[in-house]
């Protein structure tokens, strides 16, 4: 198996720039998924931590599932939170989509290159798409 891109004609950042990058890549029947914002239609969504995370989080799978992965296959989650009292928020909305199949995480705190509270991406793996 080769490398595949997805969304290689790059998506659309805020203010209408052109986002140079793939937002996700396979190979060897692992899924690489470029962080995702809470962003729809190329503008952050308003809302607090909660929404974002959401949103943010829906942003992945939906990329996972256009590739053929679902949350089962993801094991390794990456976050960016702009402030640490964000913290318990974000593993409560974490815990309504991955409770049941939970991933190898790191969560940390920085400051984002757009204007949102949280940025997520996540790695995939499936055994049956390695070959």
């Amino acid at each position: 198996m080769g490398i595949k891109r997805y969304g290689t004609e790059g998506g659309t950042g805020t203010g209408g720039q052109h986002l140079p990058f793939a937002r996700a890549v396979e190979a060897g029947g692992w899924l690489y998924v470029s962080g995702q914002t809470p962003m729809k239609n190329g503008e952050i969504i308003e809302g607090g931590i909660v929404e974002q995370s959401r949103l943010a989080i829906q942003n992945c799978i939906d990329i996972m599932t256009e590739a053929g992965y679902g949350l089962a296959d993801v094991v390794h989650v990456s976050v960016i939170l702009t402030d640490a009292r964000y913290f318990q928020s974000f593993n409560k909305v974490f815990r309504e989509f991955f409770g049941d199949n939970p991933p190898a995480r790191i969560c940390c705190v920085a400051d984002l290159v757009v204007v949102c509270k949280v940025e997520v991406d996540v790695t995939c793996y499936s055994a049956q798409r390695s070959q």
